[in-house]
């Protein structure tokens, strides 16, 4: 196939509209589904993340992309039976046997009001539960190299058969130089081809040098999930998944305090407080989300005042107070933090710091760096000048 025909593109007003090679054939298939324009941006932006995360750490690695940037990526690591409270995954058999599917709930579970109509991507293979795991969440479509018949016929039963199911050639390698327009002007550039591993961390300009395996591994996630973040873009990480994502932001400081914010409230679900929460019969999981989001805010009183939490609750749950929660986030540490370019200013460590965040990856370059490794250095943080900036847009 060398093009497909779109309905139309950014918007219903945007026709014609297609995806096409200049040169060979398409490297996707289109297995089930009609996607669209945002869907194939979101499916090849999404697939060359999981592709370069299973590279650079060698496992699999799932996507959650909304709006052409990453909710979350995640790796297969096991979850603890909290963690499958916290993902709404703890009611399927077998999660923790498939790593892909721990890849893929990690993935879903960390901004799961982000994540709601999202399209995902796998790094290998979907297997069927996976595929049980993808059945019962509202999601526009997916890519994968290749699909079990299993988690193909689970897969084709969502959206009433018309689920966005992509397949796509693995050893696809596309053209170094690529192209797009902007008004009628055609812009072009060398793809962006640049390895993220290892070697780039090697450079830690902070007192503490102390890097331990688990923690670049998580650094990693974190550039990599940038790399394909529409910019300005932060990320933070910690246990093989990016926490919290703060794109699209024109100050660097409105990044981080994004990524800050989410990263929080992914803490924050997994509080016991969060989990033992006890929804009212027929909470659908959308409505779930929303509430435990207004729960964990500073505007819980819409679903615990008294006129209004039996809709949300079988039983009225006890405030989560503002110090309670600043008390239990004031525990956190070990969390990475990824820039896709240089902090410009301090504030961005002090508000990372009150995150949790121990390890730092971002480009360096800034006339201010002196004042930021002090920062860093306050804090005992492991901080990293890779000296490579990844701007996507």
């Amino acid at each position: 196939m060398k093009e497909f025909q779109l309905k139309y593109g950014c918007n219903p007003n945007q026709t014609p509209a297609r995806i096409f090679m200049e040169e060979g054939e398409l490297p996707v298939e289109i297995l089930n589904g009609r996607p669209g324009y945002i869907n194939f941006l979101d499916a090849l932006n999404s697939w060359q993340l999981v592709k370069e995360a299973k590279e650079a750490t060698g496992q699999v690695c799932a996507a959650s992309f909304k709006h052409v940037s990453p909710t979350s990526a995640a790796v297969g690591k096991p979850l603890s039976e909290q963690l499958l409270h916290a993902c709404f995954v703890d009611d399927i058999e077998g999660v923790n046997d498939s790593p892909l599917a721990c890849a893929y709930a990690r993935a879903r579970g960390t901004d799961r009001m982000s994540s709601f109509g999202d399209f995902i991507a796998l790094s290998d293979e979907c297997d069927e539960t996976t595929a049980r795991i993808i059945a019962r969440e509202v999601s526009d479509g997916i890519i994968a190299p290749a699909y079990s018949k299993e988690a193909l016929a689970i897969l084709k039963t969502k959206r009433k058969g018309g689920y966005n199911i992509i397949q796509i050639d693995k050893d696809y390698i596309p053209a170094p130089i690529e192209r797009k327009q902007v008004f009628g002007v055609t812009f072009e550039q060398g793809r962006n081809n640049f390895e993220i591993g290892m070697p780039l961390l090697q450079n830690i300009v902070t007192k503490n040098k102390s890097l331990p395996k688990d923690k670049a591994a998580d650094l990693l996630i974190a550039l990599i999930t940038l790399k394909y973040t529409q910019s300005n873009s932060v990320c933070f990480a910690a246990d093989g998944q990016a926490i919290g994502v703060g794109a699209g932001q024109q100050s660097r400081i409105h990044c981080t305090r994004l990524a800050a914010q989410k990263a929080d409230l992914w803490h924050l679900r997994q509080h016991e407080k969060t989990l033992s929460l006890q929804f009212a019969e027929g909470v659908g999981r959308p409505e779930k989300n929303n509430i435990i989001d207004l729960y964990l805010s500073d505007e819980s009183e819409e679903v615990l005042g008294e006129k209004v939490w039996r809709q949300y609750f079988r039983v009225r749950p006890e405030p989560f107070t503002r110090e309670e929660k600043a008390e239990y986030l004031a525990k956190i540490s070990g969390v990475s933090l990824g820039s896709d370019a240089f902090f410009p200013f301090a504030d961005n460590i002090e508000r990372a710091a009150k995150s949790g965040v121990s390890y730092v990856a971002e480009p360096g370059g800034s006339v201010r760096d002196d004042l930021v490794i002090e920062a860093a250095d306050a804090h005992n943080m492991v901080m990293a000048f890779t000296g490579m900036r990844l701007f996507h847009h």
